[in-house]
């Protein structure tokens, strides 16, 4: 998952030091984390357009600063039931694989600082698919946090697809 901060302020090189940045949302009441050096902002709802004949989880695109970005919706991305957007609703604008895209998450909560010697590796009952892109598992006081890869969120015909269809 990105690479580790580490912390220096003990003056130990132990790894238990080592911090992961992240930037937490919620997908109705799971909460996620990604590598804050793949966000490069975050955004309220915007005016989407729709582009026919995209795979289901893709919203469509936005003008971002004169850019044309494609819009995933995660909670469709990953098989959740879809919710009306709100004013929690936000579009984090990151990259995948050098492209930028915006996901469409429930609320963004915070930046989340995670010592490394408190991820988990993922269960063995996610899936396969699930398996490529969440990376580990994060503990945080009383609750669980979801690492991903966003990179790997997507197939490569999927990226393929979906960069195409910004381009044109």
């Amino acid at each position: 998952m990105g690479e580790a901060k580490s912390n220096k302020e003990s003056g130990s090189n132990d790894t238990t030091n080592d911090l992961l940045q992240l930037v937490g949302f919620r997908l109705g009441k799971e909460e996620y984390g990604i590598d804050i050096l793949k966000v490069q902002e975050i955004n309220r709802i915007a005016d989407i357009t729709r582009i026919p004949q995209s795979p289901d989880y893709v919203e469509g695109v936005i003008n971002l600063r004169g850019n044309v970005i494609p819009i995933i919706d995660l909670r469709k991305r990953f098989n959740m039931p879809e919710r009306e957007h709100d004013r929690q609703t936000r579009i984090v604008v990151g990259e995948i694989d050098g492209k930028t895209v915006g996901l469409v998450v429930d609320a963004v909560s915070e930046v989340i600082r995670l010592p490394a010697n408190t991820i988990e590796p993922a269960p063995k009952i996610v899936s396969k698919d699930q398996a490529d892109y969440i990376t580990g598992i994060g503990k945080l006081d009383d609750r669980l946090l979801m690492l991903l890869d966003i990179d790997k969120i997507l197939t490569v015909s999927d990226k393929d697809k979906l960069f195409e269809m910004a381009e044109s």
